[in-house]
């Protein structure tokens, strides 16, 4: 339990990192200038190779079994999997948007800050509900034989962004991110 509990709480203090990165270039498009346009894509190119690939599905076989244990809770707290599905949706959207700005097909700036804007609120909201709600109650109520089941299901592949090793097309942002760090260190 702990080894899983102590990677999601990383894995959404890494998405935070990501979230701040992708306030920036919103605030630097709102301004009427040029944002990064490759970091964005990167930042969401990991999102969909990630996130929405192992760290959600993860939290899903925590929320299923903890509908299982009382479903009067996971009532309470809402539908985690279909979160996660509109969080994946607008995900591929904002990726689909991307590849038009890159490919210079004409977009609606407000449309796009907006749609940004609202995903990492989204995002945010998530996170902390999850933090609040679903995690504490999956620590309370899960059994050592559900972690086992959730270890045993979910497999073992690291992030490509954040892990041990950089997977080569995610360096340069986690040198963005670095260098982020940084600079909010000094600050």
């Amino acid at each position: 339990m702990e080894a899983i509990m102590r990677q999601l709480r990383q894995e959404h203090a890494d998405i935070a990192r990501l979230l701040q990165l992708l306030d920036r270039q919103v605030a630097v498009f709102a301004s009427g200038e040029r944002p990064d346009y490759d970091l964005l894509r990167k930042v969401i190119d990991y999102f969909l190779d990630y996130p929405d690939a192992v760290h959600h599905p993860r939290e899903d076989l925590i929320y299923r079994v903890l509908k299982r244990r009382d479903s009067k809770l996971a009532k309470a707290i809402g539908d985690l999997e279909q979160e996660h599905e509109i969080l994946a949706g607008t995900t591929r959207t904002l990726s689909e948007i991307l590849r038009e700005i890159l490919a210079e097909e004409l977009i609606d700036r407000a449309k796009v800050q907006e749609l940004v804007a609202e995903f990492v609120r989204s995002y945010r909201q998530h996170m902390k509900r999850e933090e609040r709600d679903i995690f504490p109650a999956a620590e309370r109520m899960l059994a050592a034989e559900d972690w086992a089941e959730i270890d045993a299901s979910v497999g073992d592949r690291e992030d490509p962004l954040f892990g041990r090793r950089v997977a080569e097309h995610f360096r340069a942002l986690r040198n963005d991110i670095d260098a982020l760090a940084r600079i909010v260190e000094e600050t």
